[in-house]
């Protein structure tokens, strides 16, 4: 099947190289042509575990290829994903041009029927306002297809190729059945495609998404409960998550949710049911814990300290996830600001996000450390804020012997807090 994807963000470079890699001949355009000469010489722009590899296999077998130019891209494909970015505008709503954008640019170029694919995470309605752009600018027959994706960074590549689950917001049998026959290679053991109207296709990304985040923010209030009445919320998360109805993921605590999905999907959600009269109260609870909760280790630092003017902390973690580089509403972001506020300075470790860090979002407000333990060198306590595996079992004794006080902040729960006490470290976690 030949494949069209517009956008090599996150998503259109996954998706791209996952159904080239199921025998498709695939065509990835972007119109930033400093992108596509690096993903031509091999440099990914992002990090992700597995797509390098995956991506030149593609490339050097003649399978998948890159260009700017519609008139290159669209010709004689059967399906053209669109996997352009959907920022949030002021009010959290989607911002919908470069979807729209795309899709005029997709129409002005097909020379038959296309089946054009909405894979952009995009509030409900989208599809009509992409049918009616599609009408506005060809004659050629056309379906469009809500196909919304659920990776996971940091295992993007293994969420595509073992999907837990296929979704499909088709009108036409033809085009469902396109669909069915491109994801057919990755559900042979069993998992389902669903088939569904565009509209519930629409929402169930965004209802999804959200009702992780609402987990998450859920624990994180017990969490706090727990830190008032002397109870562990790791108990209580076992307690609970072996109940069946609940379950045990996402049930950990911690000092907040980032990155580029559950935030701005949740806003997103809430400015739908705006449009359409309706108050989603439930996540703007969601929202106002998430954000408070980004704050929390802080409190803990200053009741700590009492004034942590002219003291410096370590961070372990810039990152909003471990196995990504991806720093969008980072937990890290807000706490190393607060840390400057108060007049404290900063030192971190990211295994892949100080690169990213610099350039887009502390910059040299901070310093950086090439490795773990130097981040400790001088500080007066450690905040672990994001949970890579290397920060899961370091050399304690050399942890303590590094900072000038031996003062733990675990924003991940990661750490055993008696193992630690009896080593020496003052210890502070997340409802524990």
């Amino acid at each position: 099947m030949r494949v069209a994807v517009v956008g090599t963000g996150y998503v259109g470079l996954v998706a791209g190289t996952c159904f080239a890699e199921s025998g498709n001949d695939v065509i990835c355009l972007d119109i930033d042509e400093e992108k596509i000469n690096q993903l031509r010489a091999g440099h990914i722009p992002i990090y992700e575990p597995g797509l390098a590899e995956l991506l030149k296999r593609n490339v050097d077998d003649g399978r998948l290829s890159f260009s700017t130019k519609y008139e290159e891209a669209i010709p004689g494909v059967d399906v053209a994903f669109i996997a352009v970015g959907t920022p949030p505008g002021e009010n959290g709503k989607a911002d919908l041009k470069y979807v729209l954008s795309a899709a005029r640019s997709i129409a002005e170029h097909m020379t038959g029927h296309t089946v054009v694919v909405d894979k952009s995470t995009v509030p409900v309605g989208t599809a009509r306002k992409v049918i009616k752009v599609l009408e506005e600018h060809t004659n050629h027959s056309f379906d469009v297809v809500s196909n919304p994706e659920f990776l996971k960074e940091g295992t993007a590549i293994s969420d595509f190729l073992k999907p837990d689950r296929v979704v499909i917001g088709a009108e036409s049998s033809r085009a469902a059945e396109t669909m069915m026959q491109l994801y057919s290679p990755f559900v042979r053991t069993g998992n389902p495609i669903l088939e569904m109207d565009i509209e519930s296709a629409e929402i169930t990304k965004y209802a999804a998404n959200a009702m992780l985040a609402a987990r998450i923010s859920f624990m994180n209030e017990v969490a706090n409960m727990c830190d008032r009445v002397g109870a562990n919320i790791d108990a209580v998360r076992k307690g609970i998550g072996t109940d069946a109805r609940i379950g045990s993921r996402f049930l950990f605590a911690g000092c907040g949710y980032g990155g580029s999905c559950f935030p701005k999907d949740v806003k997103a959600i809430i400015q739908t049911a705006a449009e359409y009269e309706y108050d989603f109260r439930t996540l703007r609870a969601v929202e106002e814990v998430n954000e408070r909760q980004k704050l929390v280790l802080i409190e803990k630092v200053k009741e700590h300290y009492g004034s942590i003017a002219g003291k410096r902390f370590a961070l372990w973690g810039l990152a909003f996830k471990p196995g990504t580089d991806d720093m969008r509403e980072a937990p890290a972001i807000v706490m190393a600001n607060a840390l400057l506020d108060a007049g404290a300075s900063v030192c971190a470790y990211d295994p892949e996000a100080v690169e990213m860090s610099r350039a887009h979002y502390l910059g040299d407000k901070i310093d950086y450390a090439a490795r773990p333990i130097d981040a400790l060198e001088g500080a007066d306590g450690l905040l672990l804020v994001t949970e890579w595996n290397v920060f899961r079992n370091p050399d304690f004794a050399a942890v303590k012997e590094a900072l000038r006080e031996p003062v733990l902040f675990d924003g991940r729960n990661l750490w055993q807090r008696d193992m630690l006490e009896k080593q020496g470290f003052t210890y502070y976690g997340i409802g524990r």
